[in-house]
């Protein structure tokens, strides 16, 4: 049984169909997975056992009545607690939802259930999705099953840790500015912020809307491809998805190839501040890229230097917007209600109750930049330095295919270490945020282990809107060459459970 929790979910899902292995003795060897490490990495927030048990079975009633199953139908699944799901909590790792049980289930939700993937249960993440290490969670730290002492990513690091200690076979994240691709780094995992649009927004609980993207999040190339095909496509219940057919990313996760390809180094991602392995492991990578058959081409985006300062202006702005729904008076917390205070004051203890500090500095940033005489000077300019680094990518995107990069400046950093430096906790999503700010589709999968202190580091793709199938025929490139010269996947080296 503890054999069926290191398999890839593609080779799950062949199992399961070929009759080799039932729906419910992987979704049982997952379960007892989970609760047997997790008490020590603490991805979860929520299991539901009954639940997944149910699911399962009725993939292996499909089975018997010889309905054909989809390609991922019975592949356990860990979802970030940031989609709404029927009859189950819903907390944003907030105590503002706490105890919160949503009345519907998000559009990528009923995707994952048409599809009879198995859902496990809700993965631990930074409050409202705002942080880079899941310490903001109100209910604790997850911790990084290659080194328990360090932090597993943010805001998704309950999803990139149920990976990384074989809890589930696949996950979901969202990224607003790297949340799926910095876990995916520092856990040495594989994770893809699809273009924005591509995936619903319906039923995901937002923090910056014009940034948030839900995203796939699996340990191999192929089988993120195969679970974005499940969740991607138009939904006429989100104003922002993209009514388009969704890019061919199964096929060119299967051919995947560099020979011929141009790609670009952005000279602004890299110099002070980044850890020497990571530099060492991406620079080897490049030097991978060249044997395989692709030309690389040194380009410059000068305005992305500008990308960090933009970022935490606009998605504070938002926040502060989209949060100004949780006061107290329709659902979840309610702090202060004796009979004796005003819905005024109701609305103020709820919030001082409810929300964490990090998303308290959010709110007021966000809400000092959008008060009147300072919105033209902070959000209207960040807004001007957003539309600039659109163009940078326009003008690369005419030179070469896509773009490489780290992903993250350094590995996975002690937990504790930056909880009391906003600024150095910001950092970490460095190279991740121009991909947000433009829409662009972006990954970010394992390139090696840093040699002073034997923890990933992870090799960003990013590809024009709507070409995703490119990350996914470069990711599956590097992934193969990498398999071929180690023998293994260097996920297999993560066990210090």
């Amino acid at each position: 049984m503890a054999d069926l929790t290191k398999l890839t979910a593609s080779g799950i899902a062949g199992k399961i169909a070929a009759g080799e292995v039932t729906a419910v003795e992987v979704t049982e060897a997952h379960l007892a997975r989970i609760e047997a490490v997790d008490e020590k990495v603490h991805a979860f927030l929520h299991v539901d056992r009954e639940g997944a048990l149910a699911q399962a079975r009725a993939v292996d009633d499909k089975r018997a009545r010889g309905e054909e199953l989809g390609p991922l139908a019975g592949v356990p699944l860990a979802l970030k607690d940031i989609f709404t799901t029927k009859g189950i909590p819903t907390t944003v790792g907030s105590k503002i939802l706490e105890g919160w049980i949503p009345p519907y289930d998000a559009t990528l939700v009923t995707r994952l259930k048409d599809a009879d993937v198995v859902i496990l249960g809700k993965t631990n993440m930074d409050e409202f999705a705002m942080g880079s290490s899941t310490e903001n969670s109100a209910f604790g730290p997850t911790n990084n099953p290659w080194d328990l002492t360090r932090i597993p990513g943010g805001s998704g690091g309950g999803s990139s840790a149920s990976l990384a200690s074989f809890q589930a076979a696949l996950a979901i994240g969202t990224d607003t500015g790297g949340s799926i691709r910095q876990p995916a780094a520092v856990t040495g995992t594989v994770g893809v912020k699809p273009t924005y649009g591509g995936v619903s927004r319906y039923g995901m609980v937002a923090f910056s809307s014009s940034l948030d993207q839900g995203g796939p999040c699996a340990r191999t190339v192929l089988d993120a491809a195969l679970l974005h095909e499940v969740i991607a496509g138009h939904d006429p219940l989100d104003s922002t998805s993209i009514d388009a057919p969704v890019p061919s990313v199964v096929e060119a996760a299967r051919n995947g190839s560099v020979r011929g390809m141009r790609i670009g180094v952005v000279k602004e991602f890299g110099g002070e501040g980044y850890q020497a392995g990571v530099v060492q492991r991406f620079n080897e990578s490049v030097e991978l890229l060249r044997e395989l058959g692709a030309e690389v081409v040194e380009l410059s985006c000068p305005s992305f230097d500008k990308a960090l300062a933009a970022y935490y202006l606009i998605a504070p702005s938002e926040c502060s917007s989209n949060l100004a729904r949780f006061d107290g008076l329709r659902y979840g917390l309610r702090a202060g209600d004796d009979g004796s205070r005003s819905a005024e004051e109701v609305t103020a203890l709820t919030r001082a109750e409810g929300f964490g500090a990090e998303v308290k500095r959010r709110i007021m940033l966000g809400t000092y930049a959008l008060s009147s005489g300072y919105y033209d000077a902070y959000y209207g300019s960040a807004q001007k330095v957003r539309t600039l680094i659109t163009q940078d990518f326009q003008r690369a995107f005419e030179q070469v295919d896509v773009l490489v990069s780290p992903t993250t400046p350094t590995t996975a950093f002690p937990i504790g270490e930056r909880a009391d430096d906003p600024m150095a906790m910001y950092l970490a999503d460095l190279c991740t945020i121009p991909a947000n700010l433009a829409g662009n589709a972006a990954m970010s999968l394992p390139c090696g282990l840093a040699p002073e202190d034997g923890l990933p580091v992870g090799l960003q793709i990013i590809a024009p809107a709507m070409a995703d199938d490119r990350l996914y025929k470069v990711g599956a490139a590097v992934e193969a060459a990498f398999v071929d010269r180690w023998g293994h996947p260097l996920l297999e080296e993560a066990q210090s459970l």
